[in-house]
């Protein structure tokens, strides 16, 4: 029988890196030049398939003003995962992504996967974060880490598949999968195939955000 499993990934960097234009990209494979700071719902759903047998539904949490600092850590509580945004042609967005990734380190789940994502790869003529820079750092870390494009999609689909295969697959105990949506902030992923009311990819869903 096939399972689906739900996780709460994040978004986190500084504003105007991208985080909302990814996530667009990711969900629904548009790009727009002109969009604002937001995509509107702080909330979407996106599911990756891993095998025939097994899929990973995203609940997805962003935030909608550029302001995540004034609801952390209630922002990334209980994420399962996160990706820590910078723009490559701005180095001090990168500075940002690691006081991101501190926070994540010292409030988030021990467990927490987390990505580095350097966006805009399409912008490499004006880079000023080089990838051996980005790239050391997230060794010595422990992440992962990618370059990406909103607007072209390279790397978009690859980075959540990849956060997708790092988790852990395992079904909750009898008494999680009993607390219902709320209590999925639980480190195993939730096999969806025994809870109701769950979202079409790519819809709004309630979100414990």
């Amino acid at each position: 029988m096939s399972k689906q499993f739900q996780f709460k990934l994040v978004l986190l960097g500084e504003s105007a890196v991208g985080k909302s234009s990814l996530v667009l990209r990711f969900v629904k494979d548009q790009f727009d030049d002109y969009r604002e700071s937001t995509i509107g719902a702080a909330f979407l759903t996106q599911t990756v398939t891993l095998d025939d047998q097994t899929t990973v539904k995203f609940e997805i949490c962003r935030d909608t003003a550029g302001q995540e600092r004034y609801k952390a850590p209630m922002y990334y509580r209980n994420a399962n995962c996160a990706v820590v945004v910078y723009d490559i042609t701005q180095s001090a967005s990168l500075e940002k992504a690691r006081t991101w990734i501190r926070e994540l380190q010292r409030q988030a789940d021990p467990s927490i996967v987390i990505a580095l994502c350097g966006n805009k790869s399409d912008l490499a003529a004006r880079r000023q974060v080089s990838q051996e820079e980005a790239k050391k750092y997230a060794d010595e870390e422990g992440l992962m880490w990618t370059e990406t494009s909103a607007k072209t999609g390279e790397g978009v689909t690859e980075i959540f598949t990849a956060i997708a295969q790092k988790l852990p697959l395992t079904a909750p105990s009898a008494t999680r999968a009993g607390a219902g949506r709320a209590g999925t902030a639980a480190r195993a992923g939730l096999d969806l195939n025994k809870q109701a009311g769950t979202g079409a990819a790519g819809q709004p869903d309630a979100c414990n955000c």
